[in-house]
């Protein structure tokens, strides 16, 4: 029951522009009392912590304005990004994991992956079970562009093999391919990460068009989340080439500190400069 059209009434928003103002205006006009769902895709797809924050947005929302209102999070994952920092949040913000609480999440375990969708009856339906909702955001699986596809710079799990010294895809010789598209784990497909690779990348670029040798790369990825106006939280790390590939450099990084209300209120005003920061940074 899922395909393109569906998105004209059930908003994926995961792109921005009227798919995120189509769901802000459904939003708005649903009634104290409604529900309202969030189907999380499966690994791997942009922004790691996005549906979270989401969900943390729209409670805050409905918190102040629709606080009869209701939060579910079908998510076809077992974990996700930042978890104990979001449950901790939503513990303290709006009640989870009580009887009162304004978000529900349900992991694939117990039955939260989406199957199909019913837009005339608004409802998303599990594998056992049926949901119905007043606002549905379904955040569907992903894959790289149809540009990469087409050019033939994917393989069968649909994102784009890569040399992770250049960029170069191991595909097509002579395109580097970064950011979402690529296969880059542990690298998260963030905004972040695909500005830190596009830095490094175009250095080698560079090297490579000057008959040198690729220097040895370092990426860095920093992102910020936030539960409410003044509860922040983040992730960063410091990523390396080791054996080819990138990995992780160990006691680089890290995430928030738990139960630290100083600092969670400290972390959602850098969140602010963070993203001034990082957008300036890439579009001038």
């Amino acid at each position: 029951g899922y395909d393109a059209t569906v998105a004209n009434d059930v908003p994926h928003a995961w792109q921005a522009g009227p798919q995120t103002a189509l769901l802000q205006k459904q939003l708005k006009a649903m009634k104290d009392g409604g529900t309202v769902i969030i189907a999380a895709p499966p690994n791997p797809f942009r922004c790691p912590p996005g549906p979270y924050e989401r969900a943390s947005m729209i409670a805050h929302y409905l918190k102040e304005n629709k606080p009869k209102s209701k939060l579910l999070i079908l998510d076809a994952k077992e974990k996700f990004s930042k978890q104990g920092l979001f449950i901790e949040g939503w513990k303290q913000h709006y009640g989870y994991g009580t009887d009162n609480s304004l978000i529900e999440w349900i992991p694939v375990s117990k039955d939260g992956a989406v199957r199909a969708v019913d837009v005339d009856g608004m409802r998303v339906m599990t594998e056992f079970g049926e949901h119905t909702g007043d606002v549905i955001n379904i955040i569907p699986a992903q894959k790289a562009g149809d540009i990469a596809a087409v050019s033939g710079l994917t393989d069968d799990s649909g994102w784009c093999p890569v040399d992770h010294l250049t960029w170069e895809s191991t595909l097509v010789p002579g395109v580097h391919v970064i950011g979402d598209a690529a296969i880059q784990s542990p690298l998260p497909k963030s905004g972040y990460a695909a500005n830190s690779e596009a830095k490094v990348c175009a250095a080698n670029i560079v090297r490579l068009l000057e008959s040198k040798s690729p220097i040895d790369p370092n990426w860095i990825n920093t992102c910020y989340s936030l539960i409410t106006q003044q509860h922040g939280i983040s992730v960063a790390m410091v990523y390396a080439l080791v054996d080819g590939k990138v990995a992780k450099v160990e006691g680089a990084g890290g995430v928030s500190k738990s139960n630290d209300p100083p600092g969670r209120a400290l972390e959602a005003s850098y969140a602010v400069d963070w993203y001034q920061n990082i957008t300036y940074d890439i579009f001038g």
